[in-house]
């Protein structure tokens, strides 16, 4: 009888051992993968290699955000990357501009636009990679003639399914007009391309503006999220001379760009910005023009497929 409650107890003993063993390893493994997350979390792209921002998409897209909360945070993550202006192009196998597709390494102020809206309406790696194109291309074709080189011109009336210009209702009456004509035959012949087939013609196009002395008393009709365009006043073949967002830290306004002014990614508190602009910049450039996703598609936890943007197009094709 001794025999048999000695074994029952070192059969309890080992179950109970071997009970707290597994608890021990499920607690490190969770301890692994909350740090892990915590380091994902607190890491800028730039050192993340693609796997981390696929797991990073997959964690954030779980997240009941709308799309401009997840425009601030993914943008965060940018700030001190390099700016590099030839650092996205058509691919590797491209004759004019073989730079990458994507890239966290470095950045430049339309690129840096492109992969914060990209990675925002996302919720992994491919879906990132296809919307980032369709943001870049005419209807996600890769190529030299059908990337959208002018922000006023190309970029926004391609992306009409997801953004709209709202120049006009934050400027209300301080808004002015300006016409320019586009030339993408122009702009392709300054590249040395002789080949002009397929190039689009030329457009003129008048587009809202702000003035630079009147950004002061429209910040609080702006938004986080609002993607901005700086017009230039130098030459009459181009609206946008620069791109930015606005975003909001510690309860402020700032300006999140990045720009060959530093040669990296920074943010600028929104008044600071506007004095420098209207004091520094202001023979240069003549106001902003700004872009703002649509309020029916920046909903909390919003994921939008590569597949969804024909459909999309078709319901905002009014907007264009």
């Amino acid at each position: 009888i001794k025999y048999f409650i000695i074994k029952k107890r070192e059969i309890f003993y080992m179950k109970s051992a071997y009970l707290i063993l597994i608890l021990l390893i499920s607690f490190v493994l969770s301890s692994f993968q909350f740090t892990y997350g915590q380091k994902n979390e607190q890491q800028p792209f730039y050192n993340m290699s693609n796997k981390q921002i696929d797991s990073l998409l997959k964690e954030i897209s779980k997240k009941p955000w709308t799309i401009t909360q997840k425009m601030d945070y993914y943008s965060r993550r940018f700030l001190g990357t390099p700016y590099n202006f030839s650092c996205v192009g058509d691919g590797p196998y491209a004759i004019m501009e073989p730079y990458p597709l994507v890239n966290f390494k470095e950045t430049n102020c339309m690129s840096f636009c492109e992969h914060v809206l990209a990675l925002s309406i996302s919720d992994y790696w491919d879906t990132f990679f296809d919307n980032l194109q369709n943001i870049r291309y005419k209807d996600g074709l890769i190529g030299m003639r059908t990337r959208n080189h002018y922000t006023m011109a190309d970029w926004l009336p391609q992306n009409h399914w997801l953004l709209h210009d709202v120049t006009r209702q934050v400027g209300g009456a301080f808004t002015k007009k300006i016409t320019r004509t586009i030339s993408h035959r122009r702009f392709f012949a300054e590249k040395g391309i002789k080949d002009m087939t397929d190039v689009l013609p030329d457009r003129t196009l008048t587009i809202d503006y702000i003035p630079l002395d009147k950004l002061d008393e429209v910040e609080n009709n702006l938004k986080v999220g609002d993607v901005c365009a700086i017009i230039d006043g130098r030459f009459d073949n181009i609206f946008s001379a620069h791109m930015l967002m606005i975003m909001e830290n510690k309860g402020e306004k700032v300006v999140r760009e990045s720009t060959t002014r530093g040669m990296t990614t920074f943010d600028t508190p929104y008044r600071q910005w506007v004095k420098m602009m209207q004091t520094k910049y202001k023979d240069k450039y003549l106001g902003l023009a700004i872009m703002r996703v649509h309020d029916e598609l920046n909903t909390p936890g919003r994921i939008i497929k590569p597949w969804d943007i024909p459909r999309l197009k078709k319901q905002f094709g009014k907007r264009k």
